[in-house]
């Protein structure tokens, strides 16, 4: 039986956040009445209330006086005001994984999982399909750059969703696809033990349908999705394939290069059942790094045996994907400095994006400006996190970004910056402070900023300075 169905009022605790206002997004097309709240208010948010939805900043009990049914964030507790309220007046409270079958119920469900990697591959299988003529709904996980929302509702009977690990979300998913990108320990704060967390990616993949109607997409390239895929193959699953840069993947990436536009180019290589190798032709990318020639791989293949597509129009649709949002961003260049923002917060995400860079930018000064994220993030990944920074040429490090979470005795961003191996890594303090610091960059540089938190607004400061200077000058 459905838990919420259309007509209904909804309203999200939490309405701000990447997940939750893709699911009002969603809600709002479907034919619901939508409301929400959240401690501040933020573009996403404004983009819901212009389009319908009754947005709240702040919480009260007064607020959910009418709904039919309450959707929380991942980060809210059972004391919360608005909560209480509900349970108090009989409105029935779900967590996302409660009600996400419902949004996606006699559609084709392709959910794209994975510790990295997921947002820029779920929006490029999203425009893959729009290119080649389908019309899916979607649910990503950041803003994406061809279509300028995180989330849509389509009439092509398929939906394309990021399947978020935290929480168990996507074990409230019935998937006929998925798309596997890696399986590396994070969200200490939920997943207690690697263990834990693999297990958890077992018990989703294990949705699929076992009546041969599935399809499961797994990376070569990480060992612990190799591993699963071997499972579901073992369990008697059929529709398993391997995407990599070496045999035994089905289809890889070979050759990979810059072209004459800094673009990633590269050819696709297909092994089918009886072993014969296709050259399939070009890609080029308007993004960096081998990562993103992997998502690009997980992506074509998902769509061109879905819409049984050939190469051209699949290469066309990759070569017009732009960026979500916040995932190797090029906010600006000034005076020979670029400024780019990414999402990275694991020791992986650091070191790929940092090695795109490198690649992106060639000869050029890299300077690393890091948020950690969460003190237990911080904590539980800091052995991998010390050496994740050596393509950087400068390391910055600002105050920990604490999100749902209270400081922990130890754990502090001066700790940090003493155990990461690199010839300059420093303290920069608060979002000012290390800002401040980077008065110092020279031409021709890149300044890469990662985090999950609020330190994009270093780069705002840095070229506000920069602008003013060269105008002083």
């Amino acid at each position: 039986m459905p838990q919420i169905h259309p007509g209904q009022h909804i309203h999200l605790i939490g309405i701000g956040g990447s997940g939750m206002s893709a699911i009002a997004r969603i809600l709002l097309g479907q034919g619901y009445t939508v409301s929400g709240s959240d401690r501040g208010q933020n573009e996403v948010m404004a983009a819901l209330a212009r389009d319908g939805a009754t947005v709240y900043t702040g919480h009260a009990a007064g607020q959910v006086q009418g709904a039919d049914a309450v959707i929380m964030t991942s980060a809210v507790t059972a004391d919360h005001v608005e909560v209480q309220a509900a349970r108090e007046a009989g409105i029935p409270v779900y967590k996302r994984q409660d009600i996400m079958a419902d949004l996606m119920t006699g559609q084709r469900v392709i959910a794209v999982a994975g510790t990295k990697g997921k947002t820029t591959t779920t929006a490029m299988v999203v425009h893959l399909l729009r290119e080649c003529g389908a019309d899916p709904s979607y649910i990503v996980g950041g803003v994406l750059g061809n279509t300028g929302t995180n989330a849509g509702v389509g009439h092509g009977g398929i939906f394309v969703v990021e399947a978020d690990e935290y929480d168990n979300m996507f074990h409230g998913l019935r998937p006929d696809v998925i798309i596997l990108t890696n399986v590396e320990y994070d969200h200490p704060d939920f997943f207690r033990t690697p263990d834990d967390m693999i297990e958890s990616f077992r018990r989703f993949l294990r949705l699929l349908p076992q009546d041969g109607n599935h399809l499961l997409v797994a990376c070569a390239e990480d060992a612990q999705a190799r591993q699963l895929h071997q499972e579901m193959a073992d369990a008697g699953y059929t529709g398993t394939r391997l995407y990599g840069l070496s045999r035994p993947a089905d289809i890889r990436a070979d050759h990979i290069r810059l072209d004459e536009n800094g673009c990633t180019c590269f050819d696709v290589i297909t092994t089918d059942s009886r072993g014969t190798i296709t050259h399939q032709g070009a890609i080029c990318l308007g993004l960096p790094g081998t990562h993103n020639v992997l998502n690009a791989l997980a992506a074509y293949f998902t769509v061109g045996t879905l819409l049984d597509t050939g190469h051209r129009p699949l290469a066309a649709a990759l070569a017009s994907f732009t960026s979500t949002g916040r995932r190797f961003e090029l906010r600006d260049e000034v005076d020979g400095i670029a400024v780019v923002d990414d999402y990275a917060h694991n020791p992986t995400s650091i070191r790929v994006t940092l090695e795109a860079a490198r690649q992106r930018y060639p000869g050029r000064t890299i300077w690393a400006v890091w948020q950690p994220h969460t003190y237990s993030r911080t904590h539980a990944l800091l052995d991998g996190f010390a050496v994740a920074f050596a393509a950087a040429d400068h390391v910055l490090v600002t105050d920990i970004y604490a999100a749902r979470e209270q400081p922990v005795a130890g754990v502090d961003a001066p700790a940090v910056v003493r155990r990461i191996q690199h010839r300059d890594v420093r303290y920069g303090g608060d979002l000012q402070q290390t800002a401040a610091l980077l008065a110092e960059v020279e031409s021709p540089a890149v300044i890469l900023i990662m985090s999950a938190g609020d330190a994009p607004v270093i780069g705002q400061i840095f070229l506000g300075s920069r602008l003013a200077r060269m105008g002083d000058g």
